[in-house]
């Protein structure tokens, strides 16, 4: 691979990473943001409820018949940092939102290269599908978009399926499009099943402190949010990528 060709590469995937994720950061304003902030309600209220009843029964165990007296000190442990609402939230969203879309562009314009086929933003849009499917739509069968304060499997285990999910999914598309023999078609086929033969690691307990409607009503608006993100990002790279051929 040549100089012209990384140039180009690399124009391509910034100027369709910024667009990309600024529509989705746009997206997410309109209706995933509110959810979250709803979610976060219920969070800190189960928080709270479980700090004061600990406390009382720290109190109660303390000051029982026959226990051991003792100086009551109150540790007070640093709250970890997070982005005020409001101009400063969305902000650090959007700067998360495009290195995102430019870590994915990266993904798809590689791809696009090894294939060695041409690519203009029709053939773009089909790109994209393959990235939602590969990366939101595989994985999310297994670990649907959780709203905070849900229950969940160690995050470590959850990051391996992940991968392995995505991973999978991406060799399973790539042999069912471009392998030639029968088997290798076949072996793509169970490439997309046997993540989900493994099964994804799920808490022993399941609960959430906000209310089912909502963890649906955010499943469906995080589907819609990157299903739009990956038309836009995979349409823009096939157009710039054709652009500064």
């Amino acid at each position: 691979m040549n100089l012209a060709v990384l140039r180009r590469i690399a124009s391509t995937v910034l100027l369709a990473g910024a667009c990309a994720g600024v529509l989705l950061t746009g997206v997410q304003q309109l209706q995933v943001s509110k959810i979250i902030l709803q979610a976060e309600v219920y969070e800190e209220a189960a928080a709270a409820k479980a700090h004061e009843q600990a406390h009382e029964q720290a109190h109660a165990a303390a000051t029982a018949p026959g226990a051991p007296a003792q100086a009551h000190e109150h540790e007070h442990e640093g709250e970890e940092w997070e982005p005020a609402n409001g101009f400063e939230r969305t902000a650090y969203t959007v700067l998360a939102n495009i290195s995102m879309a430019i870590g994915f562009g990266l993904f798809l314009a590689a791809a696009i290269v090894i294939s060695g086929r041409q690519v203009t933003w029709r053939s773009g849009l089909l790109w994209g599908v393959a990235g939602y499917l590969v990366f939101f739509v595989a994985p999310s069968l297994g670990l649907p978009p959780e709203v905070p304060g849900t229950m969940a499997a160690p995050l470590h285990a959850r990051q391996l399926w992940w991968v392995m999910t995505a991973g999978m999914t991406a060799a399973g598309l790539g042999l069912g499009v471009y392998a030639r023999h029968w088997a290798l078609k076949l072996l793509g086929v169970v490439l997309l099943i046997v993540p989900h033969l493994i099964g994804a690691p799920h808490p022993a307990v399941h609960g959430s402190a906000a209310p089912e409607e909502l963890a649906q009503a955010f499943i469906h608006a995080t589907a819609l949010a990157n299903g739009l993100f990956w038309l836009t990002l995979g349409g823009l790279i096939g157009y710039f990528y054709k652009k500064f051929a």
